[in-house]
Order: C-alpha cells, then structure tokens, then sequence
C-alpha cells in the first residue's frame, strides 16, 4: 500500500487538518469519533485503498491536528464548529463533494456534510446525534468524563495496560467489544490521544446536541450500528431511522462501538458498498 500523500498542521487561517492519503479510486473521507484518531482506521485500509482513494483526518483537536479554532465556535456548539474546519479542510484538499464516512462523532459530520451538500454518500457507524432516552447522552458523558478524570493517574500505567489482554479490556471495553483483538501498540497509543484531546472532548460534551437536519434524498445514506455498541446502544437506530427515512441500515454483528477493529472485513465491504456508484 502507498502513501500518496501525508499532510500536517498549518498556521495562516486554513484548518490545516493532520490526514494520509492512501490508494487509488473515488476520494473517501474517513472521519474518527471522539477523543480518538485518524488511525481508528488502519485495520480496514489495506481493504479499501484498492478501490478508494482514501482521505483519513485528524479531527481538530484530535491526534496531530491543530486545536479546535477559537474564532470557529462563536455562537456555534462544537460539534458545529469542528464542521466548520472540516469543510474548510475539504476545500483546502479540493475535494467536491466526496464519499464521507465517520464513526461516532465522525458519523455525525459526515451527516452534517450530506445534509449540506458537501457529500456524494454518507456512511455513518454508530453516529452520534440519536438519543433514544434521556439518560443515554448523560451515560456517554460519563464515560468519557470518568476516563478524562482518571487520564493523570492511568497514563503512567498504559504501557502495562496495553500489553495485557485484560488491561485492554479496562482501557477499552466501552468501547470495543473484542479489545483483545487490538495490537497492544494501537490501545496504548489510542489511550495517550484520548487524554491528549481532552480539551475538544470537554467542549464536545459540554451541551447535548441531536442531528436533526434532513439530508437530501439524492445522498446515499448507510447506516451501520454494532450490536454490541455498549456506549451508544442498538436502540438508537430507531431513531436513526424515523429522522433519516430514506437512509439504508446494516446490523453489524457482534461489534462494539468502534467496529473497525471488531470486524474489518465487515466494516471494509460496509464503507465500499456505502461508496458505490455515483
């Protein structure tokens, strides 16, 4: 697999999103979800850079991309402000209306941007956004907000944590239903992004904020949920569907609330069928 291109931070008012690009076919913007980063990816892209040009970012405030822009989010939740970067970003790339896919929060953008027409296809894994009850939103704050808290006395251990089958299910069983299946090197250095992000992670959480916008019916839209999600649970794809009626929705077996690492090959060939045509 090549690397076509790498990019990086930079000053002089441009997002300056940190991002790779890899392979050959029809652009595919990856998007990660909170408090992670653009290597939440790397399980599923040796099967999509045959048939994709894939584009995968760093979200601001995530990984080694700058911090979220101050001027971004006046009178904006963060949410919207970090969409704002990333539009920024897709213009910057030249990128017109490309196949976009995200997990989570990234899931959230990537409706954000079919629904603004900057988005050929949707593909969406457990998007954030979908509340079914009103406890779900302040159960996923508390999890990241109990992981944030304990970072200063965690962070000293993770490289212990991470070479343990049972250190990785503490560190990430909320949000992967096989963490054992994750490369001891991946958990520990997705574990020193998480607390490195706390600042955009804080800001995100700071408001409940529900996606509410109708995306065009002429953007496909694919909506896949683990059923083994434990952070944003299966029942919210019922809402998913009722807000996003003519979207198509796939049960992705056994696989937790990140599914690249659960089942690659079920995530590629989602991302790939998501992106066809057009």
């Amino acid at each position: 697999m090549t690397i076509e291109g790498l990019g990086s931070a930079d000053a002089g008012g441009r997002a300056g999103l940190a991002y790779e690009r890899r392979g050959c076919g029809p652009p595919l913007v990856l998007l990660h979800g909170l408090g992670h980063r653009r290597q939440a990816w790397s399980a599923v892209l040796d099967l999509l850079t045959p048939h994709r040009t894939v584009i995968a970012v760093d979200l601001p405030g995530h990984g080694e991309s700058p911090p979220l822009a101050q001027t971004a989010g006046q009178g904006q939740s963060a949410i919207r402000a970090i969409a704002t970067q990333l539009f920024a970003f897709l213009d910057e790339q030249a990128l017109d209306r490309p196949h976009i896919a995200g997990n989570s929060l990234g899931g959230a953008l990537a409706l954000i941007a079919g629904a603004r027409g900057r988005a050929k296809t949707v593909t969406a894994l457990s998007p954030a956004g979908f509340w079914a009850h009103g406890w779900q939103f302040g159960y996923a704050r508390a999890v990241f907000k109990s992981a944030l808290l304990a970072g200063p006395f965690t962070l000293p251990l993770v490289p212990a944590l991470a070479r343990s089958t049972l250190g990785r299910y503490v560190m990430d069983g909320p949000f992967v239903h096989r963490p054992a299946r994750m490369p001891p090197e991946q958990a520990a250095a997705d574990a020193r992004a998480f607390f490195t992000a706390r600042e955009v992670v804080s800001a995100v959480l700071a408001a409940q904020v529900s996606f509410t916008e109708a995306v065009p019916p002429d953007v496909p839209v694919t909506i896949g949920w683990g059923t083994q999600d434990r952070l944003l649970p299966p029942s919210q794809a019922r809402v998913a569907r009722q807000r996003l009626p003519h979207a198509r929705f796939v049960r992705l077996p056994d696989c937790g609330h990140v599914p690249m690492t659960d089942a690659p090959g079920l995530v590629a060939a989602v991302l790939l069928d998501g992106s066809a045509g057009n």
